[in-house]
């Protein structure tokens, strides 16, 4: 995938996680996360952490270059 792509999707996948915990709050739901509340509070919660945390790896391993990291163990 492209490096712009991969950028966009982590910055969606770790923004929609924190505006749901956030709308969580006043007690608003997006409709399309509305199943992960089904399965108790607590699971919602967690899901929505999780998607945080996995959006924030993803636009992380997007602007990471691996191509240059090839002689760090040489000195």
């Amino acid at each position: 995938m492209n490096k712009g792509v991969l950028s966009l999707l982590g910055v969606i996948v770790a923004g929609i996680g924190f505006l749901s915990i956030v709308l969580s709050l006043v007690g608003v739901q997006f409709s399309f996360l509305t199943w992960l509340d089904s399965f108790g509070r607590l699971f919602g919660f967690v899901a929505k952490l999780v998607m945080i945390i996995a959006g924030i790896l993803i636009l992380y391993i997007a602007q990471s270059d691996f191509k240059g990291e090839e002689g760090l163990g040489e000195y």
